[in-house]
């Protein structure tokens, strides 16, 4: 019997999603015997439904939601050798991870790709005893995406980050970092951090043309200078390909940081810890249905 199971958030982007959920489930029951829907209530609910769909052999998860509904249940699976599929309808207010992935919040033609596109498998990073899917970051703008009112991203959008950004702008941290990596180490003082594993952050093209099944992440290194940060990242983010002394870029498959900033660490857009971190990449970690043209950009170390 095939089963698949249903996690979506209520309280993602617009919370119109529920308008479409007898849809949604009368067309998944089309390939599917059993259809299991399960609405999050609270922080941490969707781990708990991800980590059933593994323990009970579910072939497909189906994931409505943001970026932390996707991390969450990405969370609850890799706990778990074996972890169903993953098939996702981005329903919030940036959706970094859905964008990335060529994926559309238009629930009818995301029901289409999730019934008939392939599957790819995509690195997933572990930092410390989390998981990320897209990107974990420290310094100037990081904590935008927890701390503006849920409300006012309801009414307005993106925007909403953009008036958040303009509130910070003068707050911009000075973090001294000794850094490790693959090739080498790195130490300084720096405004900001981003370990990406995407093409966007923030709702940004932010790396020029990323590779997400190579167990590499892309680092990107603002070093702190002051009037001037607003301007290196305003450059950092018409050319993402550029490297200089004040924009540090590498891959690495792990690092090692030590940093003395008490400011917290965002992973997939949600408040992460604090201090020192441990950052090492799991290849091919999990299967996701995504367009054939999206496999071909991004996945370049798996069959077609």
């Amino acid at each position: 019997m095939k089963k698949t199971i249903l996690i979506y958030n209520p309280k993602s982007g617009n919370q119109k999603f529920e308008d479409k959920l007898d849809f949604v489930i009368q067309t998944l029951k089309e390939k599917y015997d059993e259809v299991l829907v399960c609405r999050t209530k609270y922080p941490g609910h969707a781990t708990e439904f991800a980590s059933k769909a593994c323990e009970e052999g579910y072939e497909l998860l189906v994931i409505v939601g943001g970026d932390g509904t996707f991390n969450e249940c990405v969370n609850g699976m890799m706990q778990y050798e074996k972890r169903p599929v993953i098939g996702y309808i981005p329903a919030g207010t940036c959706c970094d991870i859905g964008m990335s992935l060529g994926l559309t919040k238009n629930v009818e033609k995301a029901l289409t790709n999730i019934l008939e596109n392939p599957t790819a498998k995509m690195d997933v990073v572990r930092t410390n005893d989390r998981y990320f899917c897209y990107v974990s970051g420290n310094g100037a703008f990081i904590d935008i995406s927890y701390v503006t009112d849920s409300e006012l991203k309801k009414r307005i959008g993106y925007l909403a980050y953009l008036i958040k950004g303009a509130e910070e702008i003068f707050t911009i941290p000075k973090m001294k970092m000794k850094i490790r990596h693959d090739n080498g180490d790195e130490r300084g003082r720096y405004s900001l951090m981003l370990i990406i594993n995407s093409k966007r952050v923030a709702g940004i093209n932010m790396i020029y043309k990323p590779t997400l099944d190579d167990g590499l992440v892309d680092v990107v290194l603002y070093k702190s200078f002051p009037p001037f940060n607003s301007i290196i990242y305003a450059v950092s983010m018409i050319l993402p390909f550029w490297s200089t002394s004040l924009i540090r870029r590498f891959k690495s498959s792990k690092l090692e940081i030590k940093t003395n900033t008490k400011t917290r660490w965002n992973i997939d857009g949600e408040s992460g810890g604090t201090g020192n971190q441990y950052i090492e990449v799991c290849q091919k970690a999990i299967e996701i249905i995504i367009p054939k043209k999206i496999k071909r950009r991004y996945f370049h170390h798996q069959d077609e």
